[in-house]
């Protein structure tokens, strides 16, 4: 079985593939300050506690980061604890199959090069993915398959954190729709605002990203992945397609083209 772990600033997800199924997926708090050893004390209780794996054995692993410092204690992670195990990590040297079109393609980063092999690898290109993250990202990737350019705006969990800082007044709420958009009250009034202001934001954006990309914006298949997308995609007037697991299966697809 394959391992699949995509760290992200916020959160880190772990999904286990039986072929080119996700049987199990955890979700876990990124900590930049937990070392290889407490890694694997995490990821071995997780697997050791899942009753769909029947002491099946990790047969690869596939990794992606943002955060470097957890990139090398996951790399120090799989040299000590699965020496044995292939394990692929993205970095510069791998192969993905997407060129990469920006003033600097190292600053792109490997989630983005990850979920754009993804999205054309399952819809064809050419397409946008909207990751709602710590930031929410716009991916545009061509009808060739490459990675031609990005928005990136402050995520939902930011913006709710900065409104509850700055306002004396307001406070964190659930993060849920409200009864409707005119709220009566304030915690709904700030729901309404997160959800319905994001839900416009995306719409806007993909609207001019679409327009630049292909002659027919109706061309363009839109794809949503991340921990928030739920909040927004029933919201949203331009989301095609909502992936939950699409960073993973790109770490799939990308370890298998690196190891057979």
């Amino acid at each position: 079985m394959l391992l699949a772990i995509d760290v992200g600033n916020t959160h880190t997800v772990l999904g286990l593939f039986e072929g080119e199924e996700v049987i199990e997926h955890w979700r876990i708090a990124t900590d930049a300050r937990r070392t290889a050893d407490e890694i694997a004390v995490v990821l071995q209780g997780l697997l050791a506690q899942s009753p769909l794996l029947k002491g099946a054995d990790v047969s690869g692993i596939a990794i992606c980061s943002t955060v470097p410092s957890v990139l090398n204690e996951m790399r120090e992670m799989c040299r000590r604890y699965y020496g044995d195990v292939t394990a692929v990590i993205v970095e510069p040297g791998i192969r993905t199959g997407v060129p990469v079109r920006m003033d600097n393609p190292k600053e792109v980063g490997s989630d983005r090069i990850v979920n754009s092999l993804a999205a054309i690898d399952q819809y064809g290109g050419p397409c946008i993915i909207v990751d709602f993250g710590t930031a929410t990202s716009f991916d545009a990737v061509s009808a060739k398959g490459e990675y031609v350019g990005a928005v990136t705006a402050p995520g939902i969990e930011i913006s709710v954190d900065a409104l509850a800082a700055a306002g004396a007044q307001l406070h964190k709420v659930e993060l849920i729709r409200p009864r409707s958009v005119i709220a009566k009250n304030t915690v709904e009034a700030l729901q309404a605002g997160i959800i319905y202001g994001f839900a416009g934001q995306v719409d806007g954006i993909v609207e001019r990203m679409a327009a630049e990309l292909a002659e027919d914006p109706d061309d363009v298949t839109v794809v949503a992945t991340g921990g928030h997308a739920s909040l927004v995609v029933s919201e949203s007037r331009s989301i095609d397609v909502h992936e939950p697991w699409l960073t993973l299966i790109g770490l799939r697809l990308i370890y298998h083209r690196n190891t057979t």
